[in-house]
């Protein structure tokens, strides 16, 4: 695990205006930190907010969690996923919300576009895994793992510049020009953000580390964790791939390690990217 230096901390204090953390999810954070949360408790809180609420019902009733009968109440869906795959369903939702595209020098509608492709290619890999992996969690992270993003470009006005150097030059990560040009990167923004917002530690330090190719070597790290990571980082391929026409700047560092631990071959690679494909046409 890789903890941030202090010092990097304060001035990410001092220097970023972070969205604050929704009081809907405060609220189902206190809940779950009870010895037995309620389930009729969770729901109340979830159904309090109007737009939440249809939005959890949408995402749940997309094929992503492929359900057999159509949820249409937040208690339903409770019961259904569970309170933990219920709250990260409403982090990803409120993260979306917390942003003002008028305080941003990038297109957020672009950028969420791009998130909601890489989450869902995400689940679709999750699906064809030999070993469970939580689809809330790769729904979770494809949403959140790049939200420094925004956060930078409410910091920065000449952000987008970096972004259109990184596009016109893929040979390098985002991360490689962010350091060139500013004092922090969108990994440890990103990071910051979803600490501040109380997501699960290994989800923060997944988005603190999803462009270290050491993290699918180390031993520390579990192998749920691995699978997460490795789908997220095949995935964000797959989107550059589709949309972008060209492999992300970092998967030839990352492929051998990808494929050894998600256990797919170069045939089982093309048959998840052509599924893929449907999700950019539809």
């Amino acid at each position: 695990m890789i903890e941030i230096d202090d010092k990097v901390l304060e001035d990410l204090r001092s220097g970023f205006s972070f969205p604050p953390k929704p009081e809907i999810l405060q609220a189902l954070q206190n809940e779950l930190s009870q010895p037995e949360p309620e389930l009729t408790h969770i729901a109340h809180i979830i159904s309090s907010d109007v737009a939440t609420s249809a939005a959890v019902l949408k995402i749940i009733n997309s094929p992503a969690y492929g359900l057999s009968r159509t949820i249409t109440d937040i208690k339903q869906a409770v019961m259904f996923l569970g309170v933990n795959c219920i709250t990260q369903v409403v982090t990803g939702f409120l993260l979306k919300k917390a942003f003002d595209q008028n305080a941003c020098c990038i297109s957020l509608e672009r950028f969420w576009d791009t998130a909601a492709d890489i989450s869902q290619v995400a689940v679709l890999i999750g699906e064809r895994l030999k070993t469970r992996v939580p689809v809330e969690n790769l729904q979770l992270l494809g949403l959140f793992h790049d939200a420094g993003i925004p956060a930078m470009s409410m910091r920065y006005k000449n952000y987008h510049e970096v972004l259109t150097r990184a596009a016109e030059r893929p040979e390098q990560t985002l991360e490689y020009y962010e350091r060139q040009q500013f004092v922090t990167t969108h990994t440890v923004v990103g990071y910051y953000l979803a600490s501040s917002w109380h997501l699960p530690k290994n989800i923060c330090q997944m988005i603190l580390r999803h462009h270290d190719p050491e993290f699918l070597n180390e031993s520390g790290v579990n192998q749920e964790d691995k699978l997460t990571f490795a789908a997220l980082k095949l995935a964000e391929n797959l989107v550059n791939e589709g949309k972008r026409f060209r492999s992300s700047a970092d998967w030839y560092v990352f492929k051998d390690s990808v494929m050894l631990n998600l256990d797919i071959h170069d045939d089982e690679y093309v048959d998840i990217k052509e599924d893929a494909e449907e999700i950019f046409i539809h």
